[in-house]
């Protein structure tokens, strides 16, 4: 049941200049994400701005997103929810609509305990058939998978990856031996793709391919050929960009980025506003140094 090999985009939800949901401009990112590579289109996750997304927005960006992308690349919808119960009606919808797989994040400010997490994502899973992807990232939520508990959760049928992004390298190895190859692991962080495919991943779930798709999708592809100075060469390459994009919290750089590239993804929505003019230079200069082209 794996899902995807390769670069999969935590793509944006572009918006209008009034923060409603632009989904023509969905489609069109969508055919710019599959023209140049892109794997897999990951849609409402963090980066997509699935917290202040309402149910119904939410599950229309999904629609859209299955619709458009017509079986070209799998499309993973996240549906996560720091409540259960919202969390196996959102993961039904999602299945209904046709999505390929679900992105489930650890529920987040209520946190709760391992066992906890054992007993939330086993009954979530439990209610769909379709493959499941974990979500760890402690930084957005307070709470981590632990290596022990991703061991018992990779035992259930349907749960078959996790998008790690702790930034912990120690904990990856930790992870990668315990589950004996029963979880692909994807890189939730653009500056370890390749240390992860050096643990055994598969690929990235990243946000920096919503800008640069190809180079994303090349660092995955040059290292599973056997390429890995070609590997290694790319991944340095995006190096400063990939620390320009999260000088501020995401999604704001990337879709200033985006925006900069003259695509018209709108605003993100409140509590998260517009960049400081300094990081937007650092930002600007990042993006010229990689050579994109700007408005």
């Amino acid at each position: 049941m794996s899902i995807f090999t390769g670069s999969g985009v935590a793509i944006v939800t572009p918006m209008n200049a009034d923060e409603s949901v632009n989904y023509n401009k969905l489609r069109e990112l969508i055919d710019f994400q599959i023209d140049h590579g892109t794997n897999c289109i990951v849609i409402c996750g963090t980066t997509g701005e699935a917290s202040t997304l309402t149910d119904e927005e939410q599950l229309e960006c999904i629609r859209v997103a299955v619709e458009h992308t017509a079986k070209r690349v799998p499309v993973m919808a996240g549906t996560g929810s720091n409540h259960t119960a919202h969390g196996i009606e959102l993961s039904k919808k999602a299945e209904a609509l046709g999505a390929d797989a679900l992105l489930l994040v650890t529920p987040y400010y209520n946190k709760t305990t391992q066992k906890g997490l054992i007993r939330h994502y086993t009954e979530i899973a439990a209610a769909v058939n379709i493959p499941i992807m974990l979500y760890n990232v402690p930084s957005r939520t307070g709470l981590n998978i632990e290596p022990s508990t991703a061991k018992v959760l990779s035992l259930v049928d349907n749960i078959v990856a996790i998008k790690e992004a702790s930034g912990n390298i120690a904990q990856v190895v930790d992870l990668a031996h315990a589950v004996e190859g029963r979880l692909d692991i994807y890189s939730g962080n653009d500056d370890q793709i390749l240390p992860l495919l050096a643990l055994g991943g598969k690929g990235v779930v990243s946000v920096i391919a919503n800008i640069l798709p190809k180079e994303t999708h090349d660092i995955v592809a040059n290292y599973r050929t056997g390429d890995l100075e070609g590997a290694l060469a790319r991944q340095l390459k995006i190096h400063e960009l990939t620390k320009a994009i999260f000088c501020e919290v995401n999604p704001v750089p990337i879709k200033k980025a985006l925006n900069l590239m003259g695509m018209n993804v709108g605003p993100t929505r409140g509590p998260l506003f517009e960049m400081e003019p300094a990081n937007v230079e650092h930002l600007r200069k990042a993006m010229l140094d990689m050579g994109l082209n700007l408005q």
